[in-house]
């Protein structure tokens, strides 16, 4: 059994040291690429195409999840050889949003939380960070309505997209529940959870659950105050030294939230791209389905329609749409072309890879 094992560590050493060879010569490799990009460091559709083949190439006992995190963090590494980059994100520490932010980059990127998502995307378009990382829909309570009205605004494209499945934890300083007289967190957690609130702690009902301005706010309210609890994710609770009293308590298991990656750059095709825009229609019956209908014309598929108030007119509307497909691909292109025909405002926000 000794010198099995023995073996076998020794099987490991050895692979350990090919491995920190084949890493070193990777960043090297990286680096040289980066001396030839002229400063664009962070190239999307290439780190998708990346992700994508080896997902095709893994054979396990590795899942492709793991995989992907484990690439992300080599590319994170020689990205930071190269140049280092910032991303922006709805902060404090401990949110959703800066788990989207490294799920996305990596672990190598200077982080910078903002206060709010108009911040998030000032800072981008300031220089003051590279990229942003922000929320735009979930699947449990819909979009949110503050990021898609600063998309129509912002001279910024939507680069990437993060889907983040969302897993809630009830937690405090203690897991004693019966001292506890009020919960903390963000209005669409609560919505998020309410049934098993209701079930579980139907005392802590109205004036005892205090909305937060994000669920981190919330766990450092809670760490504040032994009499308190949050509803958060479990890297708040490490972040202010809290207990887990519950884990995954969303109502609904297979609650995810989508953000969206914003920059100044425009992303090639990977091979595997959805292409988001912003439209209005003139007022007028059936002008709906005749602008839809070049996408069915060109054999275009769309995966989300959201009507937003455009904010010019009484019950005037735009739509957001997700279609599948880069803007450069033929059948996309000749779709859009008819689409700025019969559209009264058509504005492509940008062609990125799918998650």
């Amino acid at each position: 059994m000794t010198d099995q094992l023995k073996q076998l560590r020794d099987q490991i050493d050895t692979i350990d040291s090919e491995l920190l060879k084949l890493v070193s010569t990777r960043a090297d490799l990286a680096r040289q690429i980066g001396q030839l990009k002229n400063g664009m460091v962070y190239r999307p559709e290439r780190e998708a195409q990346v992700l994508t083949r080896l997902s095709k190439l893994n054979s396990g006992p590795l899942a492709n999840e793991q995989v992907a995190r484990l690439f992300t963090e080599i590319m994170s590494l020689c990205r930071a050889l190269e140049q280092p980059l910032t991303v922006a994100y709805l902060g404090p520490r401990g949110t959703f949003s800066e788990e989207a932010a490294l799920k996305r980059f990596g672990s190598m990127v200077t982080t910078l939380a903002c206060g709010s998502i108009d911040e998030v995307f000032r800072k981008v378009e300031s220089g003051a960070a590279g990229y942003g990382v922000v929320p735009v829909e979930n699947s449990t309570e819909g979009a949110v309505g503050r990021t898609l009205d600063l998309l129509m605004q912002t001279p910024l494209k939507v680069c990437g997209e993060v889907q983040l499945p969302v897993h809630q934890f009830l937690l405090a300083r203690h897991n004693d529940l019966a001292r506890i007289n009020k919960i903390y967190s963000h209005p669409q957690s609560f919505a998020q959870c309410h049934e098993w609130l209701n079930a579980n702690l139907p005392d802590l009902s109205g004036a005892a659950r205090v909305n937060a301005a994000s669920n981190a706010d919330a766990a450092r309210l809670a760490a504040e105050d032994e009499h308190a609890a949050a509803v958060a994710g479990k890297k708040a609770a490490e972040v202010f030294g809290l207990t887990v009293c519950a884990e995954n308590i969303e109502d609904d298991p297979k609650n995810t939230t989508r953000f969206l990656v914003i920059g100044a750059q425009d992303v090639a095709a990977s091979g595997k791209d959805k292409t988001s825009l912003v439209m209005s229609v003139k007022n007028r019956p059936g002008a709906i389905h005749e602008l839809l209908a070049p996408l069915a014309q060109y054999g275009v598929s769309m995966s989300r329609l959201e009507s937003r108030p455009s904010r010019t007119g009484l019950w005037e509307y735009v739509f957001f749409v997700d279609i599948e497909g880069h803007q450069q691909d033929e059948k996309v292109a000749q779709a859009l072309v008819e689409l700025r025909e019969k559209a009264a405002l058509l504005k492509i926000l940008g062609s990125y890879p799918a998650a």
